[in-house]
């Protein structure tokens, strides 16, 4: 497990939340990994309340699922949320897309362009962590191109059960298609060409759909 530094001014509740997010969706706590309070809070340097009311959060999203007398476990990966959190995501991307091509910052589009050229850069590299980290930075770009930072954060939770997949994606594919998706992207906002940039986020946000049976065959343990 991956423990990050806590932020300034982020609560105990917030700093659990993130930390176990960010190592959930990465893999670091697989999908079926018992989790105990205890254990988390000491590598977190909390005490159990911060760290039992970032759980049940995530309870609520159905990441973590609690059994009596059992413990808490990182809830396999259930397709149906899958879908439900990809089709979401599709419907705030494309409305927010649309947005960043009717007036985007020059600063931001000089954001993107240095973003762009780091995913090429990793790409020749095979660095698929480093491109996933990217692919991430970059929609929340368009997100702030479009003055909706708010909705990008507030739906990042339910985004776990999405997230999930496409790092398994990246990890057992290696389809790094998603770059010239990106970049594609790039240049429809900086035509403000509406139909090219929703075009393409309906195509970038479909691939989970073409890897999914490829994706199930190398990881079956953690699907439901």
């Amino acid at each position: 497990m991956v423990i990050e530094e806590r932020y300034p001014s982020e609560t105990a509740r917030d700093y659990a939340f993130r930390t176990l997010k960010e190592n959930i969706v990465s893999l670091e706590l697989k999908p079926g990994t018992l989790v105990s309070e205890n254990e988390l809070a000491s590598k977190m340097g909390l005490s159990r309340t911060p760290v039992r009311e970032a759980l049940n959060d995530l309870c609520r999203a159905s990441i973590v699922e609690t059994y009596p007398q059992r413990g808490s476990f990182v809830s396999l990966i259930d397709p149906q949320m899958v879908e439900e959190s990809r089709f979401l995501r599709k419907i705030l991307d494309i409305a927010v897309i649309k947005l960043a091509c009717a007036e985007t910052a020059p600063e931001t589009l000089k954001k993107m362009e240095e973003n762009i050229d780091l995913q090429e850069y990793y790409l020749s590299k095979e660095n698929a962590e480093k491109i996933y980290v990217l692919d991430n930075e970059f929609h929340k770009l368009i997100y702030e191109a479009a003055r909706k930072e708010f909705i990008y954060d507030i739906r990042s939770t339910v985004m776990i059960h999405f997230d999930r997949v496409r790092t398994l994606s990246v990890e057992t594919v290696k389809d790094m298609k998603i770059v010239a998706d990106h970049s594609g992207m790039l240049a429809a906002i900086k035509e403000h060409d509406e139909q090219k940039a929703v075009a393409l986020v309906e195509k970038h946000l479909s691939r989970y759909s073409f890897d999914a049976e490829q994706i199930r065959a190398k990881a079956p343990e953690y699907f439901k």
